[in-house]
């Protein structure tokens, strides 16, 4: 399964990052922690990208196993989780602003979200410690 940790069968840095959280759906649920601060199953299966049940659930797995989110009981409904980003999930912030800063200077759709990127760049060292905080 995926969410196993796999032999890497190079040293290299980039594959080892594209391995732990470089597919899209990852990098979404990510982003939907960091930024949106979505904490459960339910609040990931409505966003707009619309991710099937059985793939959210292999990333969240996912993630939890390489130690990028933390999921802990829901103390308000013991029958939920609540997902959250640990230190290790947190140090992905520079990479996931890098990511929406490159799309804000070429995503020239009419539809492109430019908000996030003009708060960002007002202070990036601000929003970026703001962001890595618990």
């Amino acid at each position: 399964m995926r969410h196993e940790n796999k032999k890497r069968q190079s040293g290299c840095p980039v594959a080892f990052g594209l391995d732990t959280f470089g597919d899209r759906w990852s990098l979404l649920i990510i982003r939907d922690v960091m930024l949106k601060g979505k904490k459960t199953y339910s609040e990931f299966m409505n966003a707009k990208e619309a991710i099937a049940s059985n793939i959210l659930i292999d990333r969240l797995k996912h993630l939890e196993t390489e130690g990028i989110l933390e999921k802990s009981r829901d103390p308000e409904n013991r029958r939920s989780f609540i997902y959250a980003l640990t230190k290790k999930g947190r140090d992905l912030t520079p990479i996931i602003l890098e990511i929406i800063t490159w799309s804000g200077l070429h995503d020239q759709r009419p539809f492109a979200m430019r908000g996030l990127v003009e708060e960002i760049g007002k202070d990036r060292e601000e929003f970026e410690a703001l962001l890595r905080s618990e």
